[in-house]
């Protein structure tokens, strides 16, 4: 009944035996590009998500979801592009190995979401109990890791058209 749907072909042939990747300069190693590219997504985010949180933590209404959906929009957009420029830069310095590090270039963003989140706790917020400290955590936690997917999988799968957009585009005689 399901399953009809034929595979995803690749537009070029893969060698089977791995290429050696040449040394890769400090700036393109796969924890710097990373925590730079989560930058980005974050940075389309961060004033929208101090109207969400006081919303959730601090009782107060949400009524902008016209904007939320314009912020949304700009952090797929944002995703996509860092993630495909990250991908371009690892692809053209000999390294094919760029499927976590399009994931992570933008999901990385989750990392940056849990630290607002450390420092909305810290200034905005006042709460002493432990268990309630736990608990704004721990939500905290699991919406940052929730980002981090969201992010990570835009950026993904956009990276994975743009390898498969450009490879499509050689012609092998």
């Amino acid at each position: 009944a399901g399953f009809k749907k034929s595979a995803i072909e690749l537009p070029v042939k893969v060698n089977r035996i791995a290429r050696a990747v040449p040394e890769q300069p400090w700036y393109l190693q796969p924890v710097i590009t990373s925590l730079v590219g989560g930058m980005l997504p974050f940075g389309a985010v961060f004033t929208e998500l101090f109207f969400i949180m006081s919303s959730i933590w601090q009782h107060q209404f949400y009524y902008l979801f016209g904007f939320l959906a314009l912020v949304l929009v700009i952090l797929c957009v944002t995703c996509s592009e860092i993630s495909i420029a990250l991908t371009y830069f690892q692809l053209t310095s000999e390294d094919y190995r760029w499927w976590w590090t399009a994931f992570f270039g933008s999901g990385s963003s989750g990392i940056y979401v849990f630290m607002y989140s450390m420092l909305y706790f810290s200034t905005r917020l006042r709460i002493d109990r432990v268990d309630s400290t736990i608990l704004y955590f721990g939500y905290m936690g699991i919406i940052s890791v929730l980002f981090m997917l969201l992010t990570g999988a835009i950026g993904c799968l956009s990276s994975f058209w743009f390898v498969r957009a450009i490879y499509g585009s050689i012609k092998v005689d």
